[in-house]
């Protein structure tokens, strides 16, 4: 199995064609494989089978800021190989472009965008894609090179002087040196300057919690990506330490399915779990991922409950409420307690302070709470409703405020800071709401009204609607037994209305479910080259946990 990328295509939000780059071979052309692509329904697979395409193809695609991204390919490829090397092109285009990525700046960088398409892959065979390393190849023409652009004048011209065409040889000269050798850390640009050394490491989870009507915790996972900003001078080697609760064994059992960036020397994570060992590249990096698994690893314990996750947030909902069972409540838990944190911790709050241990007890009113201080923000409670609903009424909460309006599917409750920041004891929110149905006391309307329409003959039956008007003056009330199975049927009418599930949205700066922390970052003097004698960048860690309705609770 072969990987090779035979062409890119890529299109404006009105699906036009702004850029068609071929690499080898003869591929299908733009315009053959966009209806071909648009045949599918949404939401499209990013891989799909052009039977019908001579020769046929397999079509990768990417979706990025309103721009498509497409590349076919009629050999056996890696697909993973093709969908990276996508992502690598929109990457690099932000990086080189900025973001967001739009159809006008590729189209007025165009011949940037060719120099990046080149370098990135040659002949089909993906090369070099660090933008770092590509920012020594491919010549980005100055404010001086865009403005005389923009009249008509060549930018590199050399009435500027013997620096534009100085610069354009050494870059030939590197270009040429880098494709015959490769580069030493193709990840870091070379000769890297900076007046002010910082560090700065970001550690976000995402949870993804499923709970059980019972209270149980069906499944529990955190994915977390660690986040660093390099800004320092010269070629650093740097050493990142991170714990977990348990030590070492902790460590092992906490990451699960770690991926790193190619900066990162594996020998010694394997050697020594929880330290990173890398030479960084210059500016903002995703330096590792991992999932961690919340849930005991014990797979015969039984979780009673999900107290035993601490969630900062969680909602129980009670359905089939009231006489007739058409209304229903949900209850907010909010939790203070926040394990792993505490004031005198040695790991990184969210602040930014001079030194990874100086600044760890203080918080920050930019980035808002510390380790020592977790600060619970952005609470909002998504409820869905059956299509089958035609309304709700009398909705009440205790706080915050809820928002539904008639032929939505969702009740979103938001709840403000000052409330998601008291504590447990405080008793929490409550919402509750009545459901309108869309056939709520019709068929009981239908049965009693024997007032008709014959649509054949146009006429109304009105002696059925006296007979009825009659004969119903001299029947009885309905008896108990038949009020109780009328009232039976409103019940179980109405229980099909009623919510299934809830989810929790929420973000907790300060402090980590998984419980991992950040002991130390140092920089290897003897290994690093260029920094300086003497120089202490500035360090600064921020912990993160978000839940983007990741929080669900069946009911």
């Amino acid at each position: 199995m072969s990987g090779t990328v035979e062409a890119l295509y890529i299109f404006d939000q009105h699906n036009n064609p702004i850029l068609q780059h071929t690499y080898r071979s003869r591929p299908p052309p733009a315009r053959t494989l966009l209806p071909l692509y648009l045949a599918y329904p949404a939401p499209r697979p990013s891989l799909v089978y052009l039977p019908n395409t001579v020769p046929p193809a397999l079509l990768f695609s990417l979706v990025h800021s309103q721009l498509l991204f497409l590349s076919p390919t009629s050999a056996d490829t890696e697909p993973l190989l093709v969908l990276e090397f996508l992502h690598r092109v929109v990457d690099v285009l932000e990086d080189f472009l900025g973001a967001p990525l739009l159809a006008s700046k590729i189209e007025g960088a165009y011949d940037v965008v060719a120099q990046l398409l080149g370098e990135m892959c040659d002949a089909g065979a993906v090369s070099n894609t660090e933008p770092n390393a590509l920012r020594d190849v491919v010549e980005v023409p100055g404010w001086m090179g865009k403005l005389l652009g923009g009249v008509g004048l060549p930018g590199s011209s050399p009435a500027l002087g013997p620096a534009s065409s100085t610069l354009a040889l050494h870059k030939q000269q590197i270009g040429l040196t880098q494709s015959a050798t490769g580069p030493a850390l193709p990840w870091r640009r070379a000769n890297v300057r900076h007046t002010s050394n910082e560090m700065y490491v970001d550690i976000v989870e995402t949870l993804s919690v499923t709970i059980a009507p019972s209270g149980r915790p069906l499944s529990a996972f955190a994915n977390g990506s660690i986040a660093f900003t390099s800004k320092l001078s010269g070629v650093p080697d740097l050493l990142l330490q991170i714990s977990a609760p348990g030590g070492k064994m902790g460590m092992e059992r906490a990451i699960d399915l770690p991926v790193f960036h190619p900066c990162v020397r594996l020998a010694r994570w394997k050697e020594r779990p929880g330290e990173l060992s890398f030479v960084p590249p210059d500016g903002r990096f995703v330096l590792a991922g991992y999932e961690v698994d919340l849930l005991p690893d014990n797979s015969n314990s039984v979780v009673a409950n999900a107290a035993t996750l601490h969630l900062p947030a969680s909602v129980e909902v009670k359905t089939s409420l009231g006489p007739a069972g058409a209304d229903f409540e949900a209850h907010l838990i909010l939790s203070a307690k926040f394990p792993g944190s505490s004031s005198h911790s040695s790991s990184g709050g969210t602040g930014r302070g001079g030194g990874l241990g100086s600044r760890l007890g203080s918080s920050s009113s930019t980035f808002g709470g510390s380790s020592g201080q977790p600060s619970l923000e952005d609470v909002v409670i998504s409820i869905p409703i059956s299509a089958s609903v035609r309304n709700l009424t009398d909705l009440r909460a205790s706080r915050g405020e809820a928002h539904y309006s008639p032929g939505d599917s969702t009740i979103e409750w938001r709840v403000p800071t000052k409330v998601a920041a008291m504590p447990s004891g405080s008793g929490g929110a409550t919402l509750r709401c009545t459901i309108v149905g869309a056939l709520a006391g019709q068929d009981e309307e239908e049965e009693g009204n024997a007032f008709s329409f014959d649509a054949a003959s146009g006429d109304y039956n009105d002696d059925a609607y006296q007979s009825t008007a009659l004969t119903s003056q001299k029947e009885a009330k309905p008896t108990k037994v038949e009020q109780e199975q009328r009232d039976l049927r409103k019940v179980q009418q109405n229980a099909t209305l009623m919510p299934s599930s809830a989810a929790v949205s929420f973000s907790v700066k300060g402090w980590l479910a998984s419980g991992l922390k950040v002991d130390s970052l140092t920089i290897n003097s003897r290994a690093s080259k260029g920094l300086g004698e003497g120089v202490k960048p500035y360090k600064g860690v921020k912990y993160l946990t978000v839940s983007r309705q990741g929080v669900e609770i069946r009911c």
